[in-house]
């Protein structure tokens, strides 16, 4: 799961993105608006933590986290967002809401909820359950384990990665540039050939499950059952 944070406080976005990261979540932070903007629209999240009250912009102008929810919504982004701000008033709350939102929550905050309103968020723009079967396959994403014939598949970080992305939900074609941005770190950008290489070895792990990677030329990589 990759989370876009936009977040000023150093003391908190630095909590948050430990706790987040030991939750299994990948995290991008900015602590301004432009940059911020930028993140956002040139890589794929699953989800944007968003905080309201941002420093000024270098030219002057008060930046505010409820203007790019706008601007971003007005360009048909549907990435889901969780609001993060002190300044925790209903008119200010609806006024989050009507702008994009997804969900709101005021600081201060206890992490573990946050994780969970994270995941709900992305289990609903997704339209997936907290357990997913493809044939013998079987991904329970609250526990964060995969399953074949009920004997858990135990795997490296970034083949399960790979794999969980492709069973979020099953049945989508994922492109090679999707999983690659998705699965990146922002210094560190995933090449077609290691992506290559994770699926390949995915393919011989769930060899005898029912479920296959089939790869679709030109547009990506799907997880299906295989026919009897």
């Amino acid at each position: 799961m990759r989370i876009l944070l936009v977040e000023d406080d150093p003391v908190l976005s630095d909590v948050m993105q430990r706790s987040l990261s030991d939750a299994g979540m990948r995290l991008q932070h900015a602590a301004e608006i432009a940059l911020a903007s930028h993140f956002w629209t040139e890589y794929r999240f699953d989800a944007v933590l968003l905080d309201l009250n941002l420093p000024l912009s270098q030219d002057g102008a008060r930046a505010n986290g409820l203007d790019l929810l706008r601007q971003m919504r007005e360009q048909g982004d549907a990435t889901p967002v969780l609001i993060l701000t002190a300044r925790n008033r209903t008119d200010e709350r609806i006024a989050g809401l009507d702008a994009g939102a997804d969900d709101y929550l005021g600081k201060p905050f206890e992490l573990a909820e946050l994780a969970a309103r994270l995941r709900a968020l992305v289990r609903r723009s997704q339209g997936s359950i907290d357990r997913v079967h493809v044939g013998g396959l079987c991904f329970d994403r609250s526990q964060r384990r995969i399953f074949v014939h009920d004997n858990e598949l135990l795997l490296p970080a970034r083949e399960y990665d790979v794999l969980t992305e492709l069973l979020s939900p099953p049945g989508r074609t994922v492109s090679k540039k999707d999983l690659a941005d998705k699965l990146s770190d922002f210094a560190d950008m995933l090449t077609d050939n290691a992506l290559e290489a994770f699926i390949s070895r995915l393919r011989k792990k769930i060899l005898g499950s029912g479920a296959s990677i089939r790869t679709l030329r030109g547009m990506g990589y799907r997880v299906e059952e295989e026919s009897a």
